[in-house]
């Protein structure tokens, strides 16, 4: 099979799992959704999961824990956070730290 062919089914496969994952979501009873704790759960998920693909995406490796650059970008927007900082300056601050960081180890 091509790698073409293979691509095109791996699409068409994640539409289909797409689809009835939202199928599924609207077949569920409303008053099982307005429960509070299922409220509080869904307001709380999508954070945990950005929470969680941010760490993978600066701590993870193929050999283990990675510690550079990136590393110290999120120290630094995780002090900005501590001290309210707004967001777009959280990024910038992040997005400078990292980048003098790796300027400076080269």
């Amino acid at each position: 099979m091509s790698t073409w062919t293979t691509t095109w089914i791996a699409v068409a496969a994640t539409a289909l799992g797409c689809y009835l994952l939202k199928l599924l979501g609207l077949s569920i009873p409303a008053h099982l959704l307005e429960r509070p704790t299922v409220r509080r759960y869904a307001a709380l998920i999508p954070v945990a999961l950005l929470a969680a693909l941010t760490a993978l995406q600066t701590f993870g490796d193929v050999g283990g824990l990675t510690l550079d650059a990136r590393a110290a970008g999120m120290a630094a927007a995780g002090l900005a956070v501590w001290r309210r900082a707004p967001f777009l300056l959280v990024v910038a601050i992040a997005v400078t730290v990292t980048a003098l960081t790796r300027h400076l180890t080269g």
